[in-house]
């Protein structure tokens, strides 16, 4: 998507909020279809499951209902960068609760019908990415989702985040650092001191 969409885009957003502020049920629906299957991705990679990442959206979606009213425009902080930032700060907020972990070191239930997450995890490789962003602490992954599968800038990044650039590229060198000692072995790319 080229700048000019992406500000098209943004502007078309801003002009749905203001009718979702007045309650305007077409206007969230759009809004909702345009932003769903991102806030769910977002959510998913940083929770790592996908029902609790559905119930994430769906929770960001209502805040975005309710308060429609007293959203406005910030700087370079467009919907999308809020609506991002109500994710992040969703699914961080899942991973801490008590108990999150023992769930998710119950193993998966056998389901024996293929899905497309199983199709992409097919390969090795591929299973050790996943397991190394695993075990990269939550506003790590949400730092590199957003900078690398979403492709927001640093300032939308750091913004979404409610953090500084500064500590955005901190928490991007660090999952690096960290992915690039787990996985430099498997591709083959180990560092020499």
């Amino acid at each position: 998507m080229t700048a000019d969409e992406r500000a098209r885009r943004a502007e078309e957003d801003r002009a749905l909020m203001a009718r979702v502020a007045r309650q305007d049920r077409a206007a969230f629906a759009l809004l909702l279809q345009r932003h769903l299957t991102g806030a769910v991705t977002t959510a998913q990679r940083i929770l790592l499951n996908q029902a609790d990442a559905e119930e994430v959206a769906q929770e960001a979606f209502l805040r975005v209902w309710q308060h429609a009213p007293r959203w406005q425009v910030d700087g370079a902080a467009g919907f999308r960068t809020w609506l991002l930032r109500i994710v992040v700060n969703l699914s961080i907020d899942r991973k801490r609760r008590p108990g999150m972990d023992a769930l998710d070191e119950q193993p998966e239930p056998q389901d024996d019908a293929p899905n497309p997450y199983d199709h992409r995890l097919a390969s090795e490789t591929e299973a050790r990415i996943a397991a190394a962003l695993a075990k990269l602490p939550p506003r790590q992954r949400a730092a590199l989702q957003l900078c690398f599968w979403e492709g927001e800038g640093n300032i939308e990044a750091a913004a979404a985040l409610g953090i500084s650039v500064g500590a955005l590229e901190s928490l991007l060198v660090r999952a690096k650092r960290t992915l690039r000692d787990e996985l430099g072995p498997v591709l083959g790319r180990e560092d020499k001191p």
